[in-house]
């Protein structure tokens, strides 16, 4: 029986899979053309899985080496000598199961390499000698782009592929690299005795523009060869549009819901059964959050920028010029929509916002509200007033000193900071993009069955105050919900801190001003 998988490569036959097959023939016309190229896209994006169809797609018209310098040990870098002589040993270590009669033809021109000059030269033979041109696919290249001697390599391909061209030298048809760096960025000295003078070792690759991230009919193959298998009843097309809502076709996140609602869920593969396991997701600890944090850690300026666009609202340009913005391009932690800057994805983004508020969590918080039950009604429901007018205690204790600029760009969090310990273990927030703003901020909370609308807002006078009713209300209409909250943050002086129920347009809305 196949499943999800989330670990390494897919394998059509043990695991349910995103049918890729247009992206696949896509790719494949980049090979036909002879181009060298770089598949460059975050951890955990499908990077593998695509070489792998990818090589199964080639095969018939073409001689394929498929490979990868990672776990071989430093030491093949140290020496050229050492590192000119072994890697058509790796070469066909990896292809013995694969292809036995490129195997023996690599062990014919593996001979007495001690130099990339040599290592060149026996390319060129090897290339001559076969009968379909060679594709050689280098998967993992990260592990070994630190190493000059590997750039050293990938710069004699460049210069075999400009010689092919001037019909001086024979060499691989087409030459992809994978990897999480995009290897037209890296640097190699052209020579040992020279500090300042760099070349890129692959400028001669083409821009891989193909989008490997699922969109919802591609996550629906992928349902229904699963349904086929398990009948659960699901509704495919609205569970797909789900999934992407949350991953926006992220292919690990994708995979990784799917496996929770089929094996930690019981096969509920609803809205329900998806909001769960987007909680339970949420409480993990993987490889890809953890990078997630520590790419942010370890960039302040990275950090900041995230913080200006989830916290504060702030409207960034998407530009790759930019290289903060490339870096986040490069990890996949934003993305691009109308040309303005997003996060990119609803599970990062949450993810994002509880690692933020850890951050700003502190015991004297803790110590204003007191024990979460008393926000909870007795069937289970959320009291919300509540939670909003302990917030505004809170404010008033402990805030109404600080000033205007750091209230308005703190204030999100704050309540976010305080909310979250209420809700957390059985429900969870989202916040609305399109209400993101340095205005307006609309979060909406699932608590069990019920759904919640908090709407946060800078007082700017009362026909803004009016206005931002009416679009309260006709969101809750949106969300066919017949009660909203608005939480106006006010900075005049001597104002009040009033709470109150009004009707706007047929919707009940309990407003409180801190």
């Amino acid at each position: 029986m196949r499943e999800f998988n989330i670990a390494g490569l897919c394998n059509p036959k043990m695991h349910y899979m995103v049918e890729i097959s247009d992206k696949i023939k896509t790719i494949k016309k980049l090979v036909d053309g002879g181009k060298y190229f770089t598949i460059n896209r975050a951890r955990q994006y499908g990077k593998t899985t695509t070489m792998y169809m990818l090589q199964k797609e080639l095969i018939n018209e073409y001689t394929v080496i498929s490979t990868s310098f990672e776990g071989i040990g430093g030491d093949i870098f140290k020496e050229e000598k050492e590192f000119s002589s072994r890697v058509f040993k790796i070469f066909s270590d990896d292809m013995r199961f694969q292809d036995k009669e490129l195997v023996e033809e690599i062990k014919k021109v593996n001979q007495n390499i001690e130099s990339i000059e040599d290592l060149s030269n026996a390319i060129t033979e090897l290339c001559l000698n076969s009968k379909k041109k060679i594709v050689l696919m280098i998967d993992e290249v990260d592990k070994s782009s630190d190493n000059q001697m590997f750039l050293h390599f990938i710069g004699m391909l460049r210069n075999k592929y400009l010689d092919r061209n001037a019909e001086k030298d024979y060499t691989f048809h087409s030459v992809i690299l994978a990897g999480v760096h995009d290897v037209k960025n890296l640097k190699l000295k052209l020579r040992p005795d020279d500090e300042r003078k760099y070349n890129s070792p692959w400028n001669i690759a083409v821009d891989f523009n193909v989008d490997l991230s699922f969109n919802s009919k591609e996550i629906s193959t992928m349902l229904v060869e699963y349904e086929k298998d398990h009948k659960t009843g699901m509704n495919i097309n609205e569970i797909s549009e789900d999934l992407y809502y949350y991953t926006s076709g992220y292919p690990f996140l994708v995979s990784k819901l799917c496996k929770l609602m089929d094996e930690n869920l019981d096969k509920r593969f609803t809205k329900e059964g998806l909001e769960a396991a987007v909680k339970t997701m949420l409480k993990e600890s993987n490889t890809l959050f953890d990078d997630l944090i520590k790419n942010l850690e370890n960039n302040e300026d990275l950090y900041n920028v995230i913080y200006k666009i989830l916290i504060e609202g702030e409207k960034v340009d998407y530009s790759i010029a930019n290289p903060v913005l490339n870096k986040a391009i490069m990890f996949s932690i934003i993305n691009e929509k109308d040309n303005r800057t997003k996060i990119h994805n609803k599970i990062f983004e949450i993810y994002i916002y509880n690692y933020m508020i850890s951050k700003k969590q502190t015991g004297n918080m803790i110590q204003n509200y007191g024990s979460e039950s008393q926000f909870i009604k007795e069937d289970g429901t959320l009291y919300m007033e509540r939670i909003l007018e302990k917030f505004q205690e809170l404010m008033y204790q402990e805030y109404r000193q600080k000033d205007e600029k750091f209230i308005e760009r703190e204030g999100r969090l704050l309540f976010l900071t305080f909310l979250k310990p209420i809700i957390n273990g059985i429900g969870f927030y989202d916040v609305e993009t399109e209400t993101r703003n340095s205005q307006r901020m609309d979060i909406v909370v699932t608590y069990g069955k019920a759904r919640y609308v908090i709407e946060l807002k800078i007082w700017r006078g009362q026909k803004y105050e009016e206005t931002g009713h009416k679009q309260l209300a006709e969101y809750l209409e949106i969300k066919q919900l017949d009660e909203g909250y608005m939480l106006v943050f006010d900075f005049r002086k001597g104002k009040e801190y009033t709470d109150k129920w009004m009707e706007v347009q047929g919707k009940r809305i309990y407003e409180v001003v801190v």
